[in-house]
């Protein structure tokens, strides 16, 4: 899959992966059995979404984007595969919106100011226990 950088800037080390498929959310599921996957959904033209794309790209660190995969939906031009993520995940559809898939079920979701990147993060590094 193609890494991209959004607004790409040195100081921006965030690859995120697209989604442009349903079918990815396939993949993502599967992924997130060894470890948890972070979606973002974007909506291009709304400026409380890009300041919360901004706010997380801008805390995220090297070092985040070595152990941590995050996916970037553009739900203004793939609405059908935003659409999907709500019915597969069971969560309202909000923009922006992050989630936190693991397991293949969404285990953290927040939306409009509420995404931060401390808030992204603990979800990202909560471990499952197995008994």
């Amino acid at each position: 899959m193609k890494v991209m950088h959004l607004y790409a800037r040195a100081s921006r080390p965030m690859n995120w992966t697209p989604i442009t498929e349903i079918a990815q959310l396939d993949a993502i599921d599967a992924a997130s059995g060894a470890k948890p996957i972070l979606l973002f959904k974007h909506s291009t033209t709304c400026s409380i979404s890009r300041t919360a794309l901004d706010r997380l790209e801008r805390a995220w660190t090297a070092a985040d984007s070595e152990v941590r995969t995050a996916y970037y939906l553009d739900l203004l031009k793939y609405r059908s595969v935003s659409n999907a993520i709500a019915e597969r995940y069971g969560v309202t559809h909000e923009s922006p919106q992050a989630l936190v898939i693991r397991d293949a079920r969404c285990r953290y979701h927040a939306s409009h100011f509420g995404i931060t990147y401390a808030g992204v993060k603990a979800a990202l590094d909560v471990r499952t226990t197995t008994a």
